[in-house]
């Protein structure tokens, strides 16, 4: 089949600059085309045709008309002939995997002991489920129908909020293949890359999904020439890449990419579309920002570049305006810049070791530098833990690109002034990197998949809040008090402003103005009652985070690690750029083939989850249908 596709390639690709198309992979030289679905039985025209292409030859489906997408209870779920149909037109019969829990080998009727605990003994490896078709490292949000019965023991295990078939990517036909088949049969549609996803987008019950992960292909270019006039260092990368190899490949041609920090983030998925924060964001901004073009599977099933030239409203929102949303991302082109040195420094701060007092004094100290460590270009990652009635303060790492250590102690010297001054024993760790990717490398550890019982919500807070000791005094206390309920945080101490060379996007302008992102969750028993879980959760959203909102009037939170349930999301997640990005979403995708919960456009549609809590398992439904 793959050979009998490979007759009809590239037809769209024609439309396209004979010098951009020769940048393209070798799997999106592989594409479906009308002419190709017009010379196909009418059985199978009808399966995979393009959107409206055939409208004087078949019925239209009545999709407006219709209360919830087709699931597999319902009677209009493709029959078995079906998909052995779309088996065969994808670039491999191995392609179209039915899904399989791999935690159902904990469980009858196909129960095996050892496979079970070698399974348990990785399940906190994040490798475990990303390489994997249908996992996903938030497992709530798949409903928790199939976990080890070591980590959480459902009695048995059921599909619950995992597709129903995954086609595994490895041609752009395969995708536009899939996304054809599942606008045609009124299936629900989801994208997962790596299930690195703090929301649940990468999942959902009885969809077709499509998988991205093997897409890993990856060219650099040292002096690429851009229709928006850029010149210089450029990558184009593969929609399956993640940042340990983004990172590694950089290094190997003395570059730095703005990307993640976390090892296994799929950096040109949801990562990307939604903004995506860096250790480089004080210097170079968002990663969304240095995007030169996209190529990209819309919902009608068309291939296509997106660039400052060509579908130039697809290109403002594909960068920051989210994943699962507009269509389904094959490669990404964007710049890169020159290697540097970084320093590095860690440190631990334990209350039951110092005192509350002194712990308290230190922590806010450091919080009321915020604008003066942006202001050098550095980034931090810290934690703050309550363990009993103590809290642990681990920073790891404060990270400064492009400084040497004399420099990193000027501006660090303040804050260790400070706790000098308190009296406490102070040990940090500091390191020069001769380069980025050795220091990326030791500083950011695996990141292990989520709890079964944790939430997350977070908040960016502005500058303005960091101005006057009476701003600084008022927003440490909200987040003091967020601890002191037993709540953890994630503190990102960034500045990602917008380059003058780069042109405006999609993202969230409370970014711009942000000089910290900050993550929170709960503990929530999944075994609770739906209505006590929903508590804590409104406990959450009402509670705690509305303190943070009434202590940042005016901000926003960011969309790829926000709560579930945020308010307002629509202002929150994208502030004035939301009209835009709606009115873009509804021309491109008016039969909704793309949705995911609090999604550009998402408004119309609803999960009505079986269980009675916010997570995927149960059917795509129309609000009020």
């Amino acid at each position: 089949m793959a050979l009998h596709l490979a007759l009809f390639l590239t037809a769209a690709a024609l439309l396209v600059a004979f010098a951009q198309s020769q940048t393209l992979f070798g799997y999106e030289k592989t594409q479906l085309t009308r002419k190709y679905v017009a010379s196909l039985p009418q059985e199978d025209a009808r399966l995979f045709a393009f959107e409206d292409q055939f409208e004087d030859r078949f019925e239209a489906t009545a999709v407006s008309a219709t209360e919830c997408k087709v699931n597999p209870t319902d009677k209009k779920w493709p029959a078995e002939r079906a998909w052995k149909r779309l088996e065969s037109r994808l670039s491999s019969p191995n392609n179209l995997i039915a899904a399989v829990p791999q935690a159902s080998v904990c469980y009858a009727p196909t129960r095996d002991d050892a496979q079970c605990q070698q399974l348990t003994r990785n399940w906190t490896n994040s490798y475990t489920h990303i390489d994997d078709p249908t996992e996903v490292l938030s497992p709530i949000y798949q409903g928790l129908t199939c976990q080890p019965p070591l980590i959480f023991d459902s009695g048995n295990c059921t599909i619950g909020g995992y597709p129903a078939y995954v086609v595994k990517a490895t041609a752009v036909s395969d995708i536009q293949t899939a996304i054809n088949f599942a606008r045609n049969d009124n299936l629900r549609l989801i994208v997962k890359n790596t299930g690195h996803d703090f929301a649940g987008h990468s999942v959902g019950y009885g969809a077709l999904s499509i998988w991205t992960h093997v897409l890993k292909d990856m060219m650099f270019f040292d002096n690429y020439v851009d229709e928006s006039g850029y010149k210089g260092p450029a990558i184009k990368a593969g929609a399956g890449v993640q940042a340990f190899e983004l990172y590694k490949f950089a290094n190997e041609h003395g570059v730095v990419a703005v990307a993640g920090e976390g090892q296994t983030v799929g950096v040109m998925g949801g990562f990307l579309l939604g903004g995506g924060h860096s250790p480089l964001s004080s210097i170079y901004g968002m990663a969304s920002d240095h995007v030169l073009g996209f190529e990209v599977v819309t919902p009608i099933g068309e291939f296509l570049t997106a660039n400052s030239t060509s579908n130039t409203d697809l290109f403002w929102a594909l960068k920051g305006g989210g994943g699962g949303t507009f269509g389904v991302v094959t490669s990404v082109t964007f710049k890169v810049y020159p290697d540097m040195p970084v320093t590095t420094v860690s440190w631990t701060l334990d209350s039951s070791k110092i005192g509350k007092d002194k712990f308290w004094a230190a922590t806010k100290a450091f919080f009321d530098r915020a604008i003066d460590n942006v202001d050098a270009e550095t980034y931090s990652y810290n934690s703050i833990i309550p363990i009993g009635e103590n809290f642990l303060s681990i920073m790891q790492p404060f990270f400064a690109p492009n400084k040497t250590a004399t420099q990193l102690n000027t501006i660090l010297g303040p804050y260790f002034s400070k706790l000098t001054a308190l009296n406490i024993p102070f040990s940090p760790k500091t390191t020069e990197y001769k380069t980025f990717y050795p220091a990326w490398q030791a500083e950011f550890p695996l990141e292990p998949m989520s709890g079964t019982n944790s939430a997350t919500a977070s908040r960016l807070f502005p500058r303005s809040n960091f101005v006057s000791d009476i701003g600084k005094t008022t927003t440490f206390a909200v987040l003091r008090q967020t601890l002191e309920s037993g709540k953890p945080l994630i503190a990102f101490n960034m500045a990602p402003r917008l380059l003058p060379s780069n042109p405006d996007n999609a993202i969230n302008p409370a970014w711009r103005t942000s000089v910290y992102h900050i993550i929170t969750g709960a503990t929530i028993d999944p075994r609770s009652s739906p209505a006590t879980q929903l508590a804590a959760r409104a406990a959450l959203t009402n509670g705690t985070m509305r303190a943070w909102r009434d202590v940042t009037p005016g901000s926003g939170a960011y969309l790829n690690e926000a709560d579930r349930l945020e308010p307002d999301w629509q202002r929150s997640f994208w502030g004035a750029n939301y009209e835009r990005l709606v009115g873009i979403k509804r021309e491109m995708d008016r039969r909704d083939v793309f949705w995911v919960d609090r999604g550009v456009g998402s408004e119309g549609w609803r999960v009505e989850s079986v269980d009675g809590v916010p997570n995927e398992n149960g059917p795509l439904c129309r609000v009020g249908g």
